[in-house]
């Protein structure tokens, strides 16, 4: 069962935020097949804002109805990704990209996205702790 199935499975709302051409990422989204695990897919293009831009984030967490403590971005930009929703408080998980430094500031740091599920449970049991 992939990363995706299993955050759907628990209840889980997914979100894809992407910087990028709208029908070209619309595209590759559906290739990979992950359109049918997403709640919401927001495109640079199409929003009219792009990362690191705090307001492409904020677009996500009211279409999705959730607070920005309740969420976690997963991305692969330390910037664009990592720092911008941080700023924003959400809690980031950065997919280890090699051709950035390993320092990179990060609530998690994951080698594969089948990490990410492990990750959501231990905050799920630390927050009912």
């Amino acid at each position: 069962m992939s990363a995706l199935e299993k955050i759907k499975r628990n209840g889980g709302l997914i979100g894809i935020i992407t910087n990028g051409k709208g029908q070209f990422q619309m595209d590759n989204i559906q290739a990979l097949g992950i359109d049918k695990y997403t709640d919401t897919i927001l495109i640079s293009e199409w929003e009219g804002v792009k990362k690191p831009n705090p307001e492409i984030f904020k677009k996500a967490l009211r279409r999705l109805d959730v607070s920005a403590e309740q969420s976690i971005f997963v991305g692969d930009h330390p910037k664009k990704d990592v720092k911008a929703a941080q700023c924003i408080g959400m809690k980031t998980i950065w997919k280890k990209d090699y051709q950035w430094s390993n320092n990179v500031k990060a609530d998690f740091i994951i080698n594969d996205l089948g990490e990410i599920p492990q990750i959501i449970n231990r905050l799920n049991s630390a927050s009912y702790s």
